[in-house]
């Protein structure tokens, strides 16, 4: 039998639907815009690039990562990769390939100064070795395909020479715009294999796209709607040190949103792509690595004791309340609370999967959505509750605390 409308059980399936939908109506915009960047190469002369790897105990990923780059079409290149005080065979490695393709060079990172993070200052030491004037700051455990550089290259210069049919006026209009780029990210797809690796690093693809209003993004250079991914940043170098790059965000774990940020504030154009089709992560190789590297981030992306309340208040009740309402009104008999969070839940599991088919996510992880949230808050407050405490993050043999 029906239970009446004031069932506090449908106004609660009631305000889980309304948490679903707003979220899902942010996705369905961002998911036009978000796209792959770039042309496929067709031969087109663009600047020659500076690839960045700062590198600290990366043996096992870093030959995949120089391999990667080496083979890059379309592009003019340097590579240099720095020791970042590595225990491993990370610098004999890079020095045996060093030995056998001149693009290469290995340099090694001084002494990490006081206030600075290691990566930060690490990337701030490679961009002053850079040759050439664009930048490609590179994490050591991604690698690329063979028209990543040349795509996001052709973001910050679209055109060198005339396309058919292409007017003279109509070609300097194009590059003067492309001019306006100095920042360009892009999102690689995360290659997931245990457990926490592909029920949590998913919803980075996720959080991003229904939480963030791209067309503020894309058509507004404001810095509250910044955004980009510290795992494959492309900059010039004019602007990179006229901010004051890494420089002037030398503590932060989040140069992907903070930098972005930064060039924004001093007028310069940014723009973040789907890097899901030429780039591949391995962010992480067990639980322990996963919980210890998104928590060592937390606190200055969603876990502050601003923002967690208002993340978990539209996570929780949008994304996980609807299950365990259908299950309480499976349980309970009929009520009308039953259809709405069907429908809410229907939403979250959309969005995750249309997340998992376009950006090539683990099947395994959409199918346990719900979980996955509850996963990601529980890491998040855990940051908030350590840094409240005054506890360090470890990560790669080295403490950071977060102010």
């Amino acid at each position: 039998m029906n239970q009446p409308a004031s069932d506090p059980l449908v106004w609660i399936a009631l305000i889980s639907l309304i948490f679903a939908l707003i979220p899902a109506i942010v996705f369905a915009v961002n998911f036009l815009i978000f796209r792959r960047p770039g042309r496929e190469w067709n031969r087109r002369l663009l600047p020659p690039v500076s690839v960045l790897i700062p590198a600290r105990n990366e043996e096992k990923s870093i030959a995949a990562a120089i391999h990667g780059v080496l083979a890059s079409r379309g592009v003019t290149l340097e590579l240099i990769v720095l020791d970042d005080s590595s225990t491993d065979r990370t610098a004999d490695i890079v020095r045996a390939i060093a030995a056998i393709d001149s693009r290469v060079r290995l340099v090694t990172a001084p002494a990490l100064p006081t206030n600075w993070n290691g990566k930060q200052h690490a990337c701030w030491v490679l961009a002053s070795k850079a040759k050439y004037d664009v930048f490609c700051f590179l994490d050591a455990d991604v690698r690329l395909g063979t028209e990543a550089l040349y795509r996001m290259a052709s973001e910050m210069n679209y055109l060198a020479v005339p396309a058919p049919g292409k007017s003279k006026s109509k070609l300097e209009k194009q590059q003067k715009a492309a001019q306006e780029q100095a920042l360009v990210s892009g999102f690689p797809r995360q290659e997931t294999v245990t457990f926490l690796e592909w029920l949590l690093l998913p919803l980075i693809h996720f959080v991003l796209l229904v939480f963030l209003p791209l067309p503020g993004e894309r058509f507004t250079n404001m810095p509250g709607f910044a955004a980009g991914c510290g795992q494959f940043l492309m900059v010039r170098r004019g602007p990179y040190f006229a901010t004051g790059g890494h420089a002037s965000i030398p503590t932060t774990m989040h140069d992907g949103l903070l930098l972005p940020q930064l060039f924004r504030r001093h007028g310069f154009k940014t723009s973040v792509y789907d890097l899901s089709k030429d780039a591949v992560c391995r962010m992480y190789s067990n639980a322990g690595a996963v919980w210890s590297g998104l928590s060592k981030n937390a606190t200055e992306g969603m876990a502050s004791a601003m923002r967690l309340p208002i993340f978990t208040l539209m996570l929780f009740v949008g994304q996980v309340m609807p299950l365990p309402v259908i299950v309480w009104t499976v349980l309970a008999g009929d009520s009308g609370a039953e259809g709405l969070a069907m429908i809410a839940l229907a939403l979250g599991y959309g969005v995750r999967v249309a997340c998992a088919a376009r950006y090539r996510q683990s099947w395994r992880g959409a199918a346990l959505h719900p979980l996955g949230v509850l996963t990601l808050l529980v890491l998040q407050w855990s940051a908030l509750v350590r840094k409240a405490l005054g506890r360090p993050a470890i990560w790669k043999q080295r403490e950071y605390r977060m102010e």
